[in-house]
């Protein structure tokens, strides 16, 4: 049986992301998949990094649960809105605070490499836009999926990392919506 998390990035309640996620969650739990959930939106933790990479920040029990749940899957599944061409602070403010180094990954002492610590499991990364996606992709470059399937996901050990990519969001019909749900559906059912 395959451990799923899927964390929700979005943060605010009763949006399309939320259906993403119902979907996924659902499709997933039919084919036997354990899921476990995690909502960004409900944890408590400071998103400022104030400590940086050179102190001791505290972590606090929402954030050590999550680290926990992210030890324990062998597939994530991130859901969140482009904002600004990447996501959400809340999203960034999450990864700054809990993938840590002696966690996700650690630096060899006097050389360049590092530990992937988070090996051995696989991402899907499903982000919602007003921006058409080929607009995101050839002109802007897709910046929020290289950060965070190169620069954060896969520097950590996740391989491999998949996309999808839904939108614009902003001039969708409800029959668009459908099939996007649909989509993810399939991925659940895929555990993908």
């Amino acid at each position: 049986m395959k451990n799923i998390l899927v964390i929700l990035g979005h943060p605010v309640a009763d949006t399309f992301s939320n259906s993403l996620l119902e979907a996924y969650t659902d499709a997933a739990e039919s084919t036997g998949a354990r899921v476990e959930i995690i909502r960004l939106r409900d944890l408590r933790f400071d998103l400022n990094f104030s400590s940086g990479y050179r102190g001791h920040q505290e972590l606090e029990p929402d954030l050590k649960m999550a680290q926990e749940s992210i030890r324990e899957a062998d597939h994530l599944v991130l859901i969140y809105p482009n904002w600004w061409s990447t996501f959400p602070a809340l999203m960034k403010g999450f990864i700054d605070r809990t993938l840590l180094p002696g966690f996700a990954f650690k630096y060899n002492k006097g050389v360049l490499n590092w530990e992937k610590r988070l090996k051995g499991r696989s991402a899907r990364v499903i982000v919602t836009m007003d921006t058409p996606p080929w607009y995101y992709r050839w002109v802007l470059r897709s910046p929020g999926h290289h950060a965070m399937g190169k620069g954060i996901l896969g520097f950590c050990g996740f391989h491999p990392v998949r996309f999808t990519t839904i939108g614009p969001l902003k001039v969708s019909s409800e029959e668009r919506r459908r099939r996007w749900i649909e989509k993810v559906r399939r991925l659940g059912q895929r555990q993908i």
